[in-house]
Order: C-alpha cells, then sequence, then structure tokens
C-alpha cells in the first residue's frame, strides 16, 4: 500500500515546523548541536560493533597470519583512525595538510591490501 499524498505532505510540514523551531526558537541551536552529538556517538559505537562483530567472526583467520603481516594490518587500521580523527586539523592547514591527509589514508589502505593478499596466499 503506498502512502498517500497527504502522508506526504504531512511529514515535509513536521519536517519545516521543527526547522523553523530549531532556527527561532532560543537554544534551538544548542537542541541540534546535542542531538547531533548524540547521534554521531551512535555511529560511532555502532562501528566499533560491527569491527568486535568482523574481528569475532575472523578470528583465526587474523591469528594465522604472520606476526609482521598481522602488525601491519593493525597499523594500517590505527593509522585510518588517526587520519580520520583528525581530518579537520589536517584539511585546516591548507594544500599540505590534505596531502598528508591523502598520504596516509593511501598507505593504510595499500597495508590493508598487501595483508588481504598476504592472507590470499598458500
Amino acid at each position: 500500500m503506498e502512502p498517500s499524498r497527504t502522508t506526504n505532505l504531512r511529514n515535509i510540514a513536521i519536517v519545516l515546523a521543527l526547522a523553523v523551531a530549531v532556527w527561532q526558537l532560543p537554544g534551538g541551536g544548542t537542541a541540534a548541536s546535542t542531538t547531533s552529538n548524540i547521534l554521531g556517538l551512535m555511529f560511532a559505537a555502532g562501528l566499533v560493533f560491527f569491527g568486535y562483530r568482523l574481528y569475532m567472526e575472523h578470528r583465526v583467520t587474523l591469528f594465522m597470519l604472520e606476526d609482521k603481516v598481522r602488525a601491519l594490518l593493525y597499523g594500517s587500521l590505527g593509522m585510518v583512525a588517526l587520519a580520520l580523527i583528525g581530518t579537520r586539523r589536517f584539511f585546516d592547514e591548507g594544500g599540505l595538510g590534505v596531502l598528508v591527509w591523502l598520504a596516509l589514508i593511501g598507505a593504510a589502505v595499500y597495508g590493508c591490501i598487501t595483508v588481504y593478499r598476504a592472507a590470499r596466499e598458500y
């Protein structure tokens, strides 16, 4: 059953009313920032849980890797995390900061691909 046109218009009106309330009411910006922070934390918690599940499902495969290869994987994942955490600072530095950020992400991706290739070898 498809939603009717009035249902869609009602939903649009609700979203617009909430946007006007955030824009006009005192403290609306603070409430919007708080809501944004809470949603960001929930997203980060979901990513951490997803990483935990992946680790638990592929734990045997990870332990079968050589120590050097496993260290490369963990180092690459740490480099991605640090680059993503510092994105704003890198981008605020201008062109050189963006190039360094891209180099960090590229090196981390290359490390992960190297680990994947090593894991697929017999």
